[in-house]
């Protein structure tokens, strides 16, 4: 029997995210957990807001109204907070997803994890780094985005230089670092507690912002790392050790 899902809330900042990415998003949180709450918020009078619509009706995303009273104040950011304390003190999930790319919601995220619960949040690469380090994990909305979006966008944009991972010293030495921390006596690692380290320590860290799907495939790519699998278990492991590390057993 397979285990219990986690329950999360979404909340979506209309105002700082794209209809573009809604479906990658999705996604990404089913990976997670089940959206047992899909709440989006902004002054829906705004023709600004128009591309939302298909997006709520088509992945049943419920619309919350707030509308703008007063210019340069940002009511839908305070809407979203007092409904994300209601849904936290009716202690109904297990984590919030929250999606902005706003430095203002860092304390509501702050205040949720002090509460014992997961703060999963996404938002562009421009995020302040408060809000993405006040968060479990934080996933850039660029990686989001749909292959058919993504092939428009080159055609539009220059092609970005591929980055040479091998030159990155702060990359390898993260990798470096968390293989250490994660491994035993013979300086094997469980590639799973690597990822979790790492995400612990840099919670906006994601193979996909170098190009990779995946974290074996970026470790794999700088040929500093060796592998191997355990198929004991119902699922096949990975475990991972530095290459330098030839005095281990």
């Amino acid at each position: 029997m397979s285990r219990e899902q986690k329950k999360l809330a979404v909340l979506i900042d209309a105002d700082n995210s794209q209809p573009k990415i809604i479906e990658g998003l999705l996604d990404e949180i089913a990976n997670y957990g089940v959206a047992s709450v899909k709440r989006i918020y902004g002054d829906w009078t705004d023709t600004k807001l128009k591309g939302w619509k298909n997006a709520l009706l088509e992945h049943g995303i419920h619309p919350m109204q707030q509308f703008a009273y007063t210019t340069g104040k940002n009511a839908t950011d305070s809407a979203m907070i007092i409904d994300a304390m209601d849904l936290l003190y009716a202690k109904n999930f297990d984590g919030f997803c929250i999606v902005s790319s706003d430095s203002d919601f860092t304390r509501l995220a702050s205040r949720i994890r002090e509460s014992g619960l997961t703060v999963y949040g996404f938002g562009e690469k421009k995020t302040p780094k408060s809000f993405m380090s006040a968060c479990d994990k934080f996933i850039y909305t660029e990686n989001l985005r749909s292959d058919e979006i993504e092939e428009t966008d080159k055609a539009e944009k220059p092609k970005e230089p591929i980055k040479d991972i091998s030159r990155d010293i702060r990359l390898l030495a993260i990798l470096r670092n968390a293989v250490d921390d994660t491994s035993d006596y013979t300086g094997w690692s469980y590639l799973g507690s690597v990822g979790q380290k790492i995400v612990n320590k840099i919670p906006e860290f994601d193979s996909r912002n170098y190009g990779f799907k995946k974290l074996f495939d970026l470790m794999q790519s700088t040929n500093l790392f060796e592998f191997k699998e355990d198929s004991s278990f119902k699922t096949k492991a990975v475990y991972v050790r530095c290459k330098r590390s030839r005095n281990y057993v």
